[in-house]
């Protein structure tokens, strides 16, 4: 690797309001405690954040869209997982 050509990473966030952690952009940061104080530079200059995650990019794994019908396919035979077999009492309400 260059010393012009650092890696990239993944920001995620957590927000005060939130309970998990969103992603929010990239950075190219020589290690992950670079990353992590050009993350909270960048992507929490309103002080919103209460948590950073980085991910080198590298890292991260992801399904092939193209394959989607397969992959999840097999969710679509287990019907006991809609909600369409448990009756809900009235005082539920907005399900």
């Amino acid at each position: 690797m260059n010393n012009t050509e650092w890696p990239l990473w993944e920001v995620f966030i957590r927000s005060r309001q939130g309970l998990n952690h969103k992603h929010v952009g990239s950075l190219h940061a020589a290690d992950q405690d670079m990353a992590i104080e050009n993350a909270r530079d960048v992507y929490t200059r309103r002080q919103e954040g209460v948590s950073i995650w980085v991910v080198e990019s590298k890292h991260i794994v992801a399904s092939d869209p193209a394959q989607g019908d397969s992959l999840f396919e097999p969710a679509a035979n287990k019907i006991y997982r809609h909600p369409t077999f448990y009756q809900l009492p009235d005082a539920i309400k907005h399900m």
